[in-house]
C-alpha cells in the first residue's frame, strides 16, 4: 500500500484515505461524528514506501482526490482524519506581505525526478506564501515554495532539473491559512524567490572534469557479508570520510590522491571511501573488528543503482545505499611505487641472544656494550632493573650479560640521553611516581670487549632531581652542550608538565606563579592545550633553534629565550581522521634525513606512522618537512601497512629501518594488536613515493616497549615487546626476552667492508682529522656520523646523520667535521667509512667537546664524575 495506490483506486470519489498502513478508503462526505484528530496519531508509515504515512488504528490520512499523488512525499504530509486541501481554485490573488526581495517565480512541477527543493518546514493549517516564504528567509535560504496546500520548502537552489509548470494553472489547492489564495497542489509548487533561481540538472555520474589521471570505472557493491558471519558485512574500501555538506567527486578524489590511494569512492550521498583498487578484487582482508572476511568480490552493477546526490555537488550522482560510485587512478606514474627485494636484498632477522630483561630503554654506549633499562617487575625475579649486554660474548650467555645496581627510583617511560662529557655517561630522567618522577640517574661506561665494567648506575634522590615531575618526558642536547628536558606528565592520568627545564639548572628563580610554576622551569602553553596526545614529544636542533612536533603540530623555539619563533603547518595523520597524532599515546616515530657537506640544504625532519584519538586507527604513512622553509610543507608518502609504536634507525649508508609495531589501536599495556612484523628500508636518495622498500618478516610480535638501534657492527638490535603485563591469555602475546638483529642488504651483499683506523676520537667543528684505509677502496670512500642514541616508545633521542666531507690520496684520508653546534650538537657519534654501501664497523668519536661543563657535574660526593677534559 502507498497513497499513490489508494488515490488511483478512489478516482470518481471526492475523499479518499489510509488506515492501519495497509486499508485504503473512498466516499464523497464523512460519516457521523467524525473529528479532527492530531496529526501525530497518523503514525504508520505506508509497507511499500516508508517514506509515507498511511493512517494508524482508527486514525485515517484523509485526502481531496485530485489528479495525482506526489510520489516524493515525505511522512511528514499525514494531515489527520480531514481532508488535506480545503478544495481546488482556479484564481488566486498575489501574495502582498513577503520578506524583501522575494517575488513569484509561479507554478513549477516537483517530483518527477527527485525533489527540487531539499528543506521542508512542519506542516501547517495556517499555511500560506506570505508565513511559508517568512520562515525561509528567517532561516537563511533565498527560495520559498508552498506544496499540497499546507506543505512549504525552502533551498537556495532548485534541483533535480526543476522547471515550470506548462500549465499555471495547475497549482490550484487553496491555502488552509488563506484560501483567497493557492498553496500549489499534487506535485506542483507557487514557488517564490530572491532573484531568479538557479536550477541544478538532473544529477548523473561525474565523468568528465575529474582530476587529472583519474576515471569513473562504475557503480560497485559494498558491504558484502563475511563468510564468519553472514550478518556482519565488511566495506570494499577500508577508509571513510564522512562530509555531510561538501562530499564531492572532486574533494573524494583529491583526498584520496594526496595520501597516496589508487581508488576513491562516494556513497549515499556524504560518505567518501579511499583505498586501493586492490582492495577490490581480494576476496578477504583481516579487520579490525576480528579478522572477518568478504564472502565474495563486490560486482560492478547497473549506474542506475548509484542514484544519490553529493550532499556538496547536487548535479552528480555518489553512490547509493551499500553502492559505490568508483574512481580509479590511470596515471602512467603511479601513485606510489613500493619495491620488494627478494633474497639477501631484503636483509635478514637473526636471533641474537636469549634476554634477561624485557627492556624498556636501550642504548650502545661508547665501550661498545649496549644497556638495557627495564620498568620495574617486568625481568626476572629479584632483578635489578638494569643490565649491560657484551657484543663479543655472544656465544656464552653468562659472559654476555652483566647485572648492574645503582637504581634507588623506578625508570619506567623515562627519558635517556648520552652526555657530551669526555665519559660519555648515560643519563636518564623522570620516571614512575612519585620520588620516581624527579629521578636523575647517571652511568660512565667503563670495562671493553671482553672484560667487563665494573661501574654502576648512581642515583641520589635525597640531592639530585628534576624541579617538577616528569612521566614520558624526552631530552635533548642542545647546542650550548646543556640538556634540556621536556614535557611528560605526573603520572597516570594527571596532571600534564607542560614545561621545560635544564640540567645543569640554570636561571633565576622566579616568584611569579601566573602559570603554576614557581621554579627556573619555562611554561610552555601549546604542550597544556595538546596534552595527553604529546607526551614523549619529539624534539631535534636545527639551525634556528629547537624543532618540536607534538600530538599533530610542531613549532620552532629559540634555543635561549625559549620562546616560539615559527609555527609549522599541522601534520597530516590519516586521510579518514585528519586529527591522527605521532607523539605518545599515538606513538609514532621520528629522525632527521642527512645533512651533507657543506650543510647548506634546509635540514628534513620526517614522522612515521602513529594512531588516531578514539578509534585507535594506526597511520599508514610517513610525512616530511623542512621545517626552516619560508613555506614549510608535509610530504606524505604511504607505508604498504598501517603502524603504531614503530621504530626507526638510521643506517650508515643514510637510509632507515622502519619496524616493530602493530596495525591496531595506540600505545599501552593492552590497547594494540595484529603485530607488524615486516620491516621497511626508506632510502631518501630516491624519489618520493618510491623510496620504500618491504623487507623481511621476523616471527617475533614487537609491541609496547619495543626498541631498535644500530649497532657499531651496522646491524640494527631489535629487543622487547610489553603488549600486557604477565599475562598468560593465548589472545595476547606475551612479554618478549628475545633479542633479534637485523642485516640490512648492505651486509649480505658479498661485497668486503673496508677498515680504517684513526687515532683522533675528540673533535673540533670545522677541523681536518685523518684516517687510514686499510683494507678496501678509496675511489668511493664516503664517511658518516650517526648520533649516539637512547631509544624508548620509538623516540630515539640524540638521533642525527651526518655525511662530513671526505677526500683521499692514497690510502690516507681526510675527513672535515661539521662546522657548528646547530649542525651538529654536541655530543658522541658513531663514525662509518663506506666503500659504496657498505660499511665499515664503526668507532664512536666525540664532536664539540663539553661546552657546559657536565662533565664536573653533579658536584656531589655520592658521583664520580669523568671532568671536561679531552677524550
Amino acid at each position: 500500500m502507498t497513497l499513490e495506490l489508494c488515490s488511483q483506486s478512489c478516482q470518481g470519489y471526492t475523499y479518499w484515505g489510509v488506515e492501519y498502513g495497509r486499508e485504503c478508503y473512498c466516499g464523497n462526505s464523512f460519516g457521523a461524528g467524525a473529528t479532527i484528530a492530531p496529526e501525530s496519531d497518523c503514525s504508520f508509515t505506508c509497507p511499500s514506501d516508508s517514506f509515507e504515512y498511511c493512517g494508524a488504528g482508527n486514525r485515517l490520512t484523509t485526502y481531496q482526490l485530485n489528479s495525482t499523488v506526489d510520489t516524493t512525499t515525505s511522512p511528514s504530509t499525514a494531515d489527520g482524519t480531514t481532508t488535506a486541501p480545503v478544495g481546488p481554485t482556479t484564481t488566486s490573488p498575489a501574495p502582498t506581505e513577503l520578506p524583501s526581495g522575494f517575488t513569484s517565480q509561479g507554478c513549477w512541477i516537483d517530483g518527477p525526478n527527485g525533489r527540487i527543493l531539499n528543506h521542508q518546514m512542519p506542516d501547517s493549517k495556517l499555511n500560506t506564501p506570505e508565513t511559508c516564504v517568512t520562515a525561509c528567509a528567517n532561516a537563511g535560504y533565498t527560495i520559498g515554495a508552498v506544496e499540497y496546500g499546507q506543505q512549504c520548502f525552502c533551498d537556495n537552489y532548485i534541483y533535480n532539473g526543476g522547471s515550470v509548470a506548462p500549465n499555471q494553472d495547475d497549482c490550484n489547492f487553496q491555502c488552509p491559512g488563506n484560501p483567497a489564495e493557492t498553496c500549489g497542489a499534487g506535485g506542483r509548487m507557487n514557488l517564490y524567490s530572491v532573484g531568479t533561481p538557479q536550477v541544478y540538472q538532473i544529477p548523473a555520474p561525474m565523468t568528465t572534469d575529474l582530476p587529472a589521471n583519474w576515471k569513473y570505472s562504475g557503480c560497485i557493491e559494498d558491504n558484502i557479508a563475511a563468510k564468519e558471519d553472514p550478518n556482519y558485512t565488511l566495506s570494499t574500501f577500508p577508509y571513510m570520510i564522512l562530509d555531510e555538506a561538501n562530499n564531492t567527486i572532486t574533494n573524494c578524489i583529491a583526498k584520496c590522491e594526496l595520501y597516496g590511494y589508487n581508488a576513491a569512492a562516494t556513497s549515499y550521498g556524504t560518505e567518501c571511501f579511499c583505498g586501493d583498487t586492490e582492495n577490490i578484487y581480494i576476496a578477504s582482508s583481516p579487520s579490525a573488528a576480528g579478522g572477518y572476511t568478504r564472502s565474495r568480490v563486490p560486482q560492478i552493477v547497473d549506474d542506475s543503482q548509484c542514484n544519490t546526490p553529493c550532499s556538496g555537488d547536487p548535479q552528480h550522482l555518489c553512490g547509493a545505499g551499500n553502492r559505490l560510485s568508483w574512481y580509479s587512478y590511470n596515471g602512467s606514474e603511479p601513485l606510489y611505487d613500493w619495491d620488494f627485494p627478494s633474497g639477501d636484498k631484503a636483509g635478514k632477522y637473526d636471533l641474537l641472544i636469549g634476554g634477561v630483561v624485557v627492556p624498556l630503554i636501550t642504548s650502545q654506549v661508547i665501550t661498545g656494550k649496549v644497556t638495557f633499562v627495564e620498568k620495574a617487575g617486568t625481568g626476572e625475579p629479584n632483578g635489578t632493573g638494569a643490565y649491560e649486554l657484551d657484543l663479543s660474548q655472544i656465544n656464552n650467555f653468562d659472559a654476555a650479560w652483566r647485572t648492574m645496581t645503582g637504581f634507588q627510583t623506578d625508570v619506567f617511560c623515562s627519558a635517556g640521553l648520552t652526555l657530551p662529557d669526555r665519559g660519555g655517561r648515560q643519563l636518564t630522567v623522570g620516571g614512575w611516581a612519585g620520588a620516581s618522577n624527579y629521578g636523575v640517574r647517571l652511568y660512565w661506561p667503563d670495562g671493553s670487549a671482553g672484560v667487563k665494567g665494573k661501574n654502576q648506575w648512581v642515583e641520589d634522590p635525597q640531592n639530585l632531581q628534576l624541579q617538577v615531575p616528569r612521566w614520558y618526558p624526552s631530552a635533548l642536547v642542545l647546542a650550548n652542550g646543556s640538556v634540556a628536558v621536556i614535557g611528560g606528565e605526573i603520572g597516570q592520568n594527571d596532571k600534564v608538565q607542560p614545561t621545560m627545564e635544564l640540567l645543569p639548572p640554570t636561571g633565576v628563580k622566579t616568584t611569579d606563579t601566573s602559570s603554576g610554576y614557581s621554579n627556573t622551569t619555562v611554561y610552555l602553553d601549546f604542550l597544556e592545550r595538546t596534552a595527553p596526545f604529546n607526551l614523549y614529544p619529539f624534539v631535534t636542533v636545527v639551525p634556528s633553534g629547537i624543532f618540536m612536533a607534538y600530538y599533530n603540530e610542531a613549532r620552532i623555539l629559540d634555543d635561549k629565550t625559549f620562546k616560539t619563533i615559527k609555527t609549522l603547518p599541522p601534520i597530516p595523520g590519516a586521510v579518514n581522521e585528519p586529527n591522527g597524532g605521532r607523539s605518545y599515546q599515538l606513538e609514532g616515530t621520528m629522525v632527521t634525513l642527512p645533512q651533507h657537506a657543506p650543510y647548506t640544504d634546509p635540514m628534513t625532519v620526517m614522522i612515521c606512522g602513529g594512531s588516531t584519538p578514539g578509534g585507535g586507527y594506526a597511520i599508514d604513512n610517513c610525512v616530511s618537512t623542512q621545517p626552516e622553509a619560508e613555506n614549510p610543507v608535509w610530504t606524505i608518502e604511504r607505508m604498504p601497512s598501517r603502524r603504531v609504536m614503530p621504530c626507526i634507525s638510521a643506517l650508515p649508508d643514510g637510509t632507515y629501518l622502519i619496524l616493530n609495531g602493530a596495525e591496531h589501536g595506540v600505545a599501552g599495556f593492552g590497547l594494540a594488536y595484529d603485530p607488524n612484523f615486516n620491516a621497511l628500508l626508506y632510502d631518501p636518495t630516491k624519489p618520493v613515493n618510491q623510496r620504500i622498500s618491504v623487507m623481511a618478516n621476523t616471527t617475533v610480535a614487537r609491541l609496547y616497549h619495543s626498541e631498535a638501534i644500530t649497532l657499531l657492527d651496522g646491524r640494527v638490535m631489535v629487543s622487547g615487546s610489553d603488549p600486557e603485563d604477565d599475562v598468560n591469555d593465548p589472545n595476547f602475546w606475551p612479554e618478549e626476552y628475545r633479542v633479534e638483529t637485523f642485516s640490512p642488504p648492505y651486509l649480505l651483499s658479498g661485497l668486503p667492508r673496508p677498515t680504517f683506523s684513526m687515532d683522533s676520537k675528540d673533535w673540533d667543528y670545522g677541523t681536518s682529522y685523518t684516517f687510514t684505509v686499510t683494507s678496501g677502496s678509496t675511489g668511493s670512500v664516503r664517511a658518516s656520523l650517526l648520533g649516539s642514541v637512547v631509544s624508548t616508545h620509538g623516540n630515539s633521542m640524540g638521533q642525527r646523520t651526518l655525511f662530513p666531507a671526505v677526500s683521499c690520496a692514497g690510502n690516507t684520508c681526510t675527513v672535515t667535521s661539521p662546522p657548528d653546534a646547530h649542525t651538529c650538537p654536541p655530543g658522541w657519534y658513531q663514525f662509518f667509512v663506506l666503500d659504496g654501501p657498505t660499511p665499515s664497523v664503526g668507532i664512536f668519536v666525540r664532536i664539540g667537546g663539553d661546552p657546559a661543563g657536565l662533565g664536573d657535574w653533579p658536584k656531589l660526593p655520592t658521583f664520580t664524575n669523568p671532568g671536561t677534559g679531552p677524550v
